[in-house]
């Protein structure tokens, strides 16, 4: 991938406000910065005008999910600190994700930040965008892809690595029967974590797919497979929200199978601290989010390139277990963990 010096930058018309009422009305669900009720990143530093440099970040993340809260966080704190106007919108949808980011090309924008959680579907926008000279970054989802569609560079765990890890610390448990459940099929990331835990873990590893929209029909589910084998003594989970429900999960059924997960946020920590929840990995998603629209702008200012253009910049995986969990637990109250 050609890391090239960046064409100079050239500040175009006011649109940010123009974008997010755009993306707001393409797709259900996504939330947007940059108009005046939002508080938005621009405001922060100082209010937003011509001349400024915009930067779109598109997301596979639904709106009011605390995960993708903690990246728009980071998003908005790295904006206000480069002095940028910044859109953000999420659609769980590949079709109507790779939609926002051609509104994003339509719009000029300075630069963009997207995840991968079904990379060919963002395969084509991210060419158009390349092909007008706009540079596209990736963030969170799809580090074995982010080369090959010509991303400039990519912020984010390495999933394969992290399932690995997991794996490795059930069997320093002397976990025999791990039940990993996907809520999303097809989604790269999740799909490679479980991968991971198989390759390494010495016990029996069974994939459980489940609806993740709905969590009554994941609550469900996973009490339903608890019941039906009593083998089974870990439940790994990929999400916060969703480990917290497969802690009532194995409630119900009776089940004396402990749960860990993927991901956490300050509900999450506190589990860990009550033992609730028996470890979690932290891939940091507020730091995704902020590494990505720095990128973007040291990349529009000073032509810089992270990991030369060939190596992503991991951001985990990081375990917090019991014993570290109080040292999280302030940042995580904070929305920044």
């Amino acid at each position: 991938m050609s890391t090239s010096a960046p064409p100079t930058y050239s500040p175009g018309p006011l649109r940010a406000a123009v974008l997010a009422a755009a993306v707001c009305l393409l797709a259900a669900g996504c939330s947007a910065l940059g108009g005046e009720e939002d508080g938005s990143a621009a405001d922060a530093a100082g209010g937003s005008g011509a001349g400024r440099m915009k930067i779109v970040m598109v997301t596979h993340g639904g709106e009011g999910d605390a995960f993708w809260d903690r990246v728009r966080k980071g998003a908005e704190a790295a904006a206000a600190k480069d002095g940028v106007d910044l859109t953000y919108a999420g659609d769980a949808d590949a079709a109507d994700q790779a939609g926002l980011v051609r509104d994003a090309i339509r719009d000029k924008a300075d630069g963009i930040a997207v995840t991968l959680a079904k990379p060919q579907a963002m395969k084509g926008p991210i060419a158009e965008a390349k092909a007008v000279g706009i540079p596209v970054v990736g963030l969170n989802s799809g580090i074995d892809a982010w080369r090959s569609v010509g991303l400039l560079g990519y912020f984010g765990q390495d999933e394969s690595v992290a399932g690995r890890a997991v794996g490795d610390k059930l069997t320093s448990l002397k976990a025999r029967h791990a039940l990993c459940v996907i809520h999303e099929r097809g989604n790269v990331a999740l799909e490679a974590r479980c991968a991971g835990v198989k390759k390494t873990f010495k016990g029996e590893t069974e994939m459980l797919y489940v609806e993740g929209t709905d969590m009554k029909a994941v609550n469900a589910a996973v009490t339903a497979r608890l019941r039906q084998d009593s083998s089974i003594d870990e439940v790994i989970m990929n999400g916060a929200a969703f480990a917290l429900t497969a802690v009532e999960s194995v409630d119900e059924a009776g089940s004396d199978a402990h749960v860990a997960t993927f991901d956490l946020d300050e509900d999450l920590v506190g589990a860990v601290k009550r033992g609730d929840v028996q470890f979690a990995v932290d891939q940091q998603p507020y730091l995704q989010g902020y590494l990505a629209v720095d990128a973007l702008w040291l990349y529009r200012t000073n032509g810089n390139v992270s990991g030369g253009g060939v190596a992503p910049v991991l951001t985990g995986p990081a375990f917090v277990t019991r014993t570290n969990a109080d040292a999280v637990a302030e940042y995580a109250a904070g929305g920044t963990r």
